[in-house]
């Protein structure tokens, strides 16, 4: 530092030349012009030794661990970060995989990954999940809103998935969300892979129905079979917060562009059915796709339907071949659901009845009624 500013006062010297002054101070004359200019423009603390760039950096992602990153990026162009580097990590576990968020850097810097918009979201509920504690305890059940095919027709998917596991159960192109076609989903469904515990779904058709205890013909075969219902509220979608999530993730990746026909969106739907279960790692099971996480049911598909049954305290009433039964010498009417099955009527006070099928509570009798009907609460 003093030997440059000696040089700087030498240099001010009119009666030599810069050439003889930069050989007095042992340098070149590019470096006494380097050092002039960062005088002028700085000051003294301009000659000040500069600590320079390095060359390399011994942190920088090795060119095959970027090029693999992009090569399976492009492969699967919907994957994130996350799950990219899960995926790599499981096929190469001996390279040194970078964290998520420098894989993420490097997707950036090849233009293959775009800022997400932000939503406005709320605290998520996770009460009703809170008691599931093994796959099948809970089967989700629901239909991703309908969209327009190629030929013209309605695509109606039918989704089903094991809570515990986030195992992909089912999911059925169908024409229509009707009963039929939905039971013979399920019907498939429990003898592949056994019956679950309890089914949560929605209120609407075929699920609920507006009928006494909302049941349909799908929920009272469900009941026969011993399984258990439950149904959000609702308004409430986040009660079944794990399915709708799912829901996101079906939509963005397969209906895109959406095929011609409902056999060509159902090989879609398979294709990605597999993909899901066995090879795409989820982030809520520790980077491990669900497969590793789901075994099917104890309890196999029955031969013969379970009747329900009730207390000593129940007098019991079965429906007629359209859904009535008899109470004080008259008829009263259920659901066409309910043909030939026993009603438990149970009295809570001087005139009025409970009416129950199995566990649901269908409504309420009243001796004072000149016209015995079920009443809702």
């Amino acid at each position: 530092m003093h030997e440059r500013l000696k040089f700087i006062a030498a240099a001010d010297d009119p009666t030599r030349t810069f050439v003889s002054i930069c050989e007095q101070f042992g340098i070149k004359p590019k470096t006494g012009y380097k050092w002039l200019a960062r005088y002028n423009a700085e000051g003294p603390s301009g000659l000040e030794e500069k600590k320079r760039a390095a060359i390399a950096c011994p942190h920088e992602t090795p060119d095959e661990i970027v090029d693999a990153i992009v090569a399976l990026r492009k492969h699967r162009p919907k994957r994130g970060p996350k799950k990219l580097r899960a995926e790599l990590m499981a096929k190469h576990p001996e390279l040194p995989w970078p964290a998520a968020s420098t894989i993420g850097d490097v997707l950036k810097r090849h233009g293959l990954i775009r800022p997400r918009r932000r939503r406005v979201r709320t605290m998520p509920s996770t009460q009703p999940f809170a008691d599931c504690a093994q796959a099948n305890d809970l089967w989700c059940v629901d239909f991703k809103g309908h969209f327009k095919l190629g030929d013209g027709t309605r695509c109606h998917p039918l989704t089903v998935t094991d809570s515990f596991s986030r195992y992909l159960i089912k999911i059925e192109s169908l024409a229509a969300p009707r009963g039929e076609p939905v039971r013979d989903a399920f019907e498939l469904a429990f003898r592949e892979f056994g019956l679950p515990s309890r089914i949560r779904s929605d209120n609407g058709a075929p699920f609920a129905s507006l009928a006494p205890g909302g049941l349909t013909a799908l929920s009272v075969w469900w009941m026969q079979l011993g399984i258990v219902l439950e149904r959000i509220e609702p308004g409430q979608p986040q009660q079944n917060g794990r399915h709708e999530r799912f829901h996101r993730t079906l939509k963005f990746e397969t209906l895109d562009e959406p095929a011609v026909t409902l056999a060509a969106q159902q090989r879609v739907f398979d294709r990605f059915r597999h993909e899901y279960n066995d090879e795409r790692p989820h982030e809520a099971l520790g980077q491990v796709p669900p497969a590793r996480h789901y075994e099917p049911s104890w309890r196999p598909y029955p031969r013969e339907l379970i009747v329900p049954s009730y207390g000593d305290d129940f007098r019991v009433r079965w429906t007629s071949n359209i859904g009535h039964f008899s109470w004080r010498a008259r008829s009263v009417l259920t659901h066409r659901s309910l043909v030939s099955q026993p009603i438990g009527i149970r009295q809570i006070s001087e005139c009025i009845y409970e009416a129950w099928y199995g566990s649901v509570f269908l409504g309420y009798l009243d001796d004072r009624d000149p016209k015995p009907c079920l009443r809702r609460p």
